[in-house]
């Protein structure tokens, strides 16, 4: 008997997305969706840290995700912040997919595209639900410019959101005015501005996105909010826990996004309980609960396994389709009892 083992490089993953982004957000949804029904493990994320650099740290997330998929698996990704000052991601990562019936892995992703792709497919679909099935609003506001960033700004401009104006902010403008000349798109919009002020963003987006590094709270103001904006909280510690109390909340899961000091975290131990949150991402879908603009609307995904193994399988599928693999010929050698 052979097993198979197959590595599908960054550049065949990169391609495969970029030509079918609504695909990728349906996989995403529909993974969303099994996860809802219980089709799915999904294990607490292990955090592998370092007492002499408290900054980096290396993540593992299990998970098994059924339906037609069927498949289970691991993210193995490092998110190492100074890597931004010397050039290049925070993030890298890579994922193995294991065979449900045998448990042996048969393929080797590089996995920080399909990270990348898997949270900006979690951020559009979370904002096309919460802003009522519509792909239009006036001013779009971007809190940290990086790839993720760039993921869900592209994400949403091939899905053919209608953006009148681009607020752009990061604590190194030079970043800011990079995205703005390599990541935006001129013909989309009447304008795109990198601002010095946070709060400027803040106040003025209708759709704000929070893809920064954060560690802890700095927007607390709940004036910055008064205007009850959409909010993609997808770093998930950039607001204070007041915040979230006076919004209605939506998150992938409850259990999972209530750890780590996350700011959904910080909610619930200031309130004493998790009656704050209003939802998941599925059961809006699915019609099980409901947000209006009477306040903000905040959307908090602590980054399901599931969501990978999701965008994962279905990369390798194309990529196996297409022969686009490579082959690893007798990765397993010892295979006699």
């Amino acid at each position: 008997m052979t097993f198979p083992f197959n590595v599908i490089t960054g550049k065949t993953i990169h391609s495969i997305i970029q030509g079918a982004t609504q695909e990728c957000v349906d996989r995403v949804r529909d993974a969303y969706l099994a996860h809802e029904e219980k089709q799915s493990v999904n294990p607490d994320s292990y955090f592998l840290r370092f007492p002499e650099r408290p900054r980096d740290r290396i993540i593992a997330l299990p998970a098994y995700l059924g339906g037609t998929t069927n498949v289970s698996g691991i993210k193995w990704i490092a998110s190492y912040p100074d890597n931004v000052a010397k050039g290049f991601p925070r993030a890298s990562a890579v994922l193995l997919l294991n065979d449900y019936e045998t448990g042996y892995p048969f393929a080797c992703l590089e996995s920080s595209i399909i990270s990348a792709a898997r949270t900006a497919g979690s951020a559009v679909l979370a904002a096309e639900w919460l802003n009522g099935r519509r792909r239009q609003v006036r001013r779009l506001g971007i809190v940290g410019n990086g790839l993720i960033a760039r993921y869900i700004y592209t994400f949403l401009m091939e899905l053919g959101w209608e953006v009148d104006e681009v607020l752009l902010h990061d604590l190194v403008p030079s970043e800011a005015e990079r995205f703005a000349r390599e990541s935006c798109r001129p013909t989309r919009h009447g304008v795109i501005r990198c601002e010095k002020e946070l709060e400027t963003v803040v106040h003025s987006s209708d759709l704000l996105v929070l893809a920064t590094v954060a560690g802890a709270p700095y927007i607390r103001d709940p004036a910055l909010l008064a205007h009850n904006p959409i909010v993609l909280n997808i770093s998930l510690r950039d607001l204070a826990p007041e915040l979230l109390l006076a919004s209605h909340n939506i998150v992938d899961d409850v259990e999972h996004v209530m750890k780590a000091n996350t700011s959904p975290h910080l909610a619930e131990q200031l309130s004493g309980g998790r009656g704050f949150v209003t939802g998941t991402l599925a059961q809006l879908i699915l019609g099980r609960c409901q947000v209006d603009r009477s306040r903000p609307i905040i959307f908090s995904p602590f980054g399901l396994g599931v969501l990978d193994l999701a965008v994962g399988k279905w990369v390798y599928d194309v990529a196996v389709a297409r022969d686009e693999h490579v082959a690893v010929n007798d990765f397993f050698w010892e295979l006699t009892r």
